[in-house]
């Protein structure tokens, strides 16, 4: 089944890449930014953003987009839980609050199915919008894939990428007799867990809190890791199989090597923990390096601070957390606006642009970037990329609107098997029915609607 995704993923990318390749504008040296924009100068546009350093990286970059463009940019900064309801309301109610609309990989197949969102190929295949520098086949194909194409039609450009890293702390390692940190989880069950885990400290943390948290980035991470899945081929509900209950099985059997309130430990908690040296290692989202690395706050100093591929689970290879988001135009603001939005997320996600991204603490979805010297020098870039060109998965979450419902039943009892409260087995049968029912309820059984995730 594995292998089978694997498949139907490259080649869902190599035929998007293939079309982007069609259409789009010929170089042309008579292009520029402040030429494009003189239409749109003095109008204003809003973004939802979240309170994340890829954002204040963004941030960091508008007045100089102002100054090349007259456009002004305005920014609403959300909590990431009240993000979604926000946009839905924007979109279904009167006058639109924002131009710009920031797209989770688990809201784009919503987002673009329901036209909330304007096809990125009107402004791309316009010669009086489109950079001829834009080069979409310069994203990472999976992050273009995952966070931006739904139904083969790209909606959003990556802007807040994410993928799961092991961040871990050399000096605690080494004072525990490693020199390096678990190739698996089972080496960090049984060897250092029990060599890191004293004395107030921990080896481990896995961001656990009920949301969006627990179903994703600890459920869903750890069926991955035993080598299970949401679905099956069938698109059918898989968490009771052998596979996915080994992996939740991995994740309880790693809670005595875990801070005693890891189940309602959100990314703030666990990411703060790991910088104040209370735990070893910690496996996040790679845009929260820029927070870890702030010495002002961290205790972990930079020739403690070491990046890994996550640990292997029974699956036998690395299967890390895949997130961001991309930006995209709403549908339901003016045709002004619209173009004045596009000019932003074309520059601000651009190749030119990228290392300054970077440097102001953002990750980019660019490739090209990460082979530039000086952006090489940081060790996270190196698990980050290869993790999107080898292991990434494009439905680590399903992209299909049923996912919040699905997420929302998953964190329940997600969290009730990590707190004893149901077992394993139980749980994970009472989560097949209730995802059985909804993807019914939904049409998908029946052909009202795709089998896409």
């Amino acid at each position: 089944m594995k292998k089978t995704k694997k498949i139907l993923g490259l080649a869902s990318s190599i035929a998007l890449i293939a079309s982007l390749s069609v259409g789009t504008p010929a170089a042309n040296a008579a292009w520029s930014l402040s030429e494009a924009a003189k239409p749109y100068k003095g109008v204003t546009i809003k973004l939802p953003f979240l309170d994340r350093p890829g954002y204040k990286a963004a941030i960091a970059m508008v007045p100089e987009f102002t100054k090349q463009t007259g456009i002004k940019v305005k920014w609403d900064i959300i909590p990431y839980e009240s993000t979604l309801q926000k946009l839905t309301l924007d979109f279904t109610g009167g006058k639109a609050t924002y131009d710009g609309v920031l797209a989770d990989v688990v809201w784009i197949g919503n987002f673009g199915a329901s036209g909330w969102m304007v096809p990125l190929e009107k402004f791309y295949k316009d010669s009086k919008l489109a950079d001829p520098k834009l080069n979409l086949k310069g994203f990472f194909p999976i992050l273009l894939d995952s966070f931006g194409t739904w139904n083969k039609t790209v909606y959003g450009l990556p802007f807040d990428n994410y993928a799961g890293v092991m961040f871990y702390n050399k000096c605690m390692l080494k004072d525990a007799g490693f020199d390096a940190p678990p190739a698996t989880y089972q080496d960090l069950l049984t060897k250092y867990g029990p060599a890191l885990t004293k004395n107030g400290k921990y080896a481990y943390a896995l961001q656990s809190a009920r949301g969006e948290t627990q179903s994703a980035d600890s459920f869903m991470r750890m069926i991955w890791a035993g080598g299970g899945s949401l679905l099956n081929k069938s698109f059918k509900p898989n968490l009771s199989s052998v596979k996915s209950v080994a992996g939740l099985q991995l994740r309880q059997d790693l809670m005595k090597f875990m801070p005693p309130s890891i189940v309602a430990d959100d990314h703030s908690e666990v990411v703060n923990a790991f910088a104040q040296g209370k735990v070893a290692m910690i496996t996040e989202w790679s845009a929260f390096n820029a927070t870890i690395t702030d010495q002002s706050t961290s205790k972990v100093t930079p020739e403690c601070l070491g990046y890994a591929l996550e640990p292997a689970g029974p699956v036998g290879k690395p299967m890390p957390a895949l997130g961001g988001f991309s930006l995209g135009v709403s549908s339901k603001t003016s045709k002004q606006k619209q173009a004045a939005t596009w000019l932003f997320i074309q520059w601000v996600t651009s190749e030119a642009n990228a290392k300054t991204y970077i440097t102001n603490g953002g990750v980019s979805g660019r490739m090209a970037v990460y082979k530039d010297a000086e952006v090489k020098k940081s060790g996270l870039f190196g698990p980050m990329v290869e993790s999107w060109q080898k292991y990434g998965n494009a439905v680590f979450r399903p992209r299909f609107p049923e996912w919040p419902a699905m997420s929302e039943q998953i964190a329940a009892v997600g969290t009730d098997i990590q707190s004893g409260k149901i077992s394993i087995k139980d749980g994970a049968k009472k989560l097949d029915d209730s995802i059985l029912k909804i993807l019914t309820d939904a049409g998908y059984y029946s052909g009202k609607k795709p089998k896409l995730q």
